[in-house]
């Protein structure tokens, strides 16, 4: 039997402590999953102002950041389901939001530093340090040239970096270095330096020892031009090190039979239980409470998902006699086009601009298709709920999506949605009209997909054992 690892597990986001997306997601279920697995797991993230939780003191230490100590108070967060600490300074994080400040670099920088001061202020050395997005990539840049060269106690340590979404990168002047206390050798093209700037992404992409996408067809879409975002050919100098593990969704939190949130719980063995939420929600969305296709959309409301398809088509849509909800915030231009479409078809059409989790699960209960046509999507968890509910998803053929959703005019046996390839208005509103027709026509089709849905497995624990073989690989120093 392998040994049990211990594992520092490093995000800006932690649900549900703090949240803007689908990282927090990742970092508040991913590092219970492998705890559940017999390994000890630590995680930390910022001591953001706004988090809601009984915390304790643990310590306090100094941080130096371009010469000046920063004060580090560390404090623990009580009732967490895995051990989670929070890294305090009144200066960088007691703020109302969590980024979009001038001084985003320093205060991640600080973050970085005071991740890896942790260690030796409470004795824990890691096997592994797992570093997620932008925010943490220098985490790796500092172990290899300053923290291994000058103290034994950090050497050995092991280091994975996750990509969330290689769009958001974080980029900074040069003097970032400065303010990390590195040495300005390291600002060339094959160091840290991107078209002029210090590139926290790149940091973690050069310097970590693995390196994973969030899905394996997204692995291997950041290698191209089309979706690298100006790294893939940084990453084609690491592909024998890059790898793609699917993400997963709490099985606990996302559960028709114990979901807290819904009108009515549910099964397989009880779908008419499901109508009955489908019904409800009509109710409280002021819908007519009839039979007919009920369509969601539940994401943020930006070009990336494919929007400008639904908008483009939306009218064919309403053609066919269905009805479409949508809940989420994001870009005006698609707020108010969606909010039109609901004074045009005031029958059919249901928009709440806002974030609403309650909302959000009796819509993923109480409706027939998921629509997610992603121009690009890292992993997606949106439909991976869907499917959880019995909720049907169509999407776009790209990064999770496609490792996630396979359609079922392609494959009876395995299908379990509705997909499509070009990014064009003319084949999202086909693949809408195949799975309306397949809800109409195939009642035996339509049930044996939500049936599958229902059955599906996307937890984290079929992750979680991925990622533990990545640690392992990662320590054993082969591919």
């Amino acid at each position: 039997m392998k040994k049990s690892l211990k594992i520092l597990f490093i995000s800006s986001e932690v649900a549900p402590y703090a949240k803007t997306g689908g990282l927090a997601d990742v970092a508040g279920s991913l590092p219970q999953a492998i705890s559940k697995n017999g390994h000890e797991v630590l995680v930390v993230m910022p001591g953001y102002k706004d988090i809601e939780a009984e915390m304790t003191y643990v310590t306090d230490f100094h941080v130096s950041l371009a010469g000046q100590r920063r004060t580090c108070i560390v404090k623990q967060i009580e009732g967490a389901a895995c051990k989670t600490y929070t890294l305090n300074n009144y200066h960088y994080f007691f703020r109302d939001d969590i980024y979009c400040y001038s001084d985003d670099g320093a205060r991640f920088a600080f973050f970085c530093k005071a991740s890896l001061e942790l260690l030796k202020a409470i004795n824990f050395k890691p096997d592994i340090i797992h570093l997620n997005d932008w925010h943490a990539g220098p985490v790796a840049l500092l172990l290899k040239e300053r923290y291994q060269k000058e103290d034994d106690f950090y050497k050995g340590i092991k280091t994975v970096f996750t990509i969330h979404n290689i769009k958001y990168q974080g980029e900074f002047e040069k003097d970032m270095l400065n303010v990390l206390e590195l040495p300005d050798e390291l600002f060339t093209p094959e160091g840290v330096e991107f078209y002029g700037k210090f590139s926290f992404i790149k940091s973690g992409i050069l310097y970590a020892d693995k390196i994973n996408a969030v899905s394996r067809t997204y692995a291997k879409e950041i290698l191209t031009p089309e979706f690298g975002e100006d790294l893939e050919g940084v990453l084609k100098t690491r592909e024998k090190d890059l790898y793609g593990i699917v993400n997963g969704i709490s099985y606990d939190v996302f559960n028709p039979e114990t979901d807290p949130h819904l009108y009515c719980n549910f099964n397989e063995n009880s779908l008419s239980l499901k109508a009955e939420n489908k019904k409800l929600l009509q109710k409280e969305l002021g819908l007519p409470q009839r039979n007919v296709p009920l369509i969601c959309v539940i994401h943020r409301l930006v070009e990336q998902k494919g929007l400008f398809m639904v908008c483009d088509t939306f009218r064919q849509m309403m053609m066919m006699d269905v009805q479409f909800v949508l809940l989420g915030l994001g870009d005006p231009f698609y707020e108010n086009a969606f909010l039109k479409f609901m004074k045009e078809y005031p029958e059919q059409v249901s928009v709440r601009i806002e974030f609403n989790e309650n909302l959000a699960h009796k819509i993923y209960a109480g409706s027939d298709f998921f629509l997610m046509p992603s121009t690009f999507e890292p992993c997606g968890l949106g439909q991976m709920i869907s499917l959880r509910y019995g909720t049907i998803p169509v999407v776009r053929e790209t990064g999770g999506l496609k490792d996630t959703i396979i359609d079922i005019d392609s494959d009876f046996g395995r299908g379990n949605g509705f997909s499509f390839k070009e990014i064009t208005p003319t084949d999202f509103i086909k693949t809408i009209k195949r799975a309306v027709d397949t809800y109409r026509d195939k009642p035996g089709t339509w049930l044996e997909l939500v049936k599958r849905g229902l059955k599906s497995d996307f937890s984290w624990n079929r992750s979680a054992k991925e990622y533990i073989a990545l640690y392992e690989v990662a320590l054993e120093g082969w591919t």
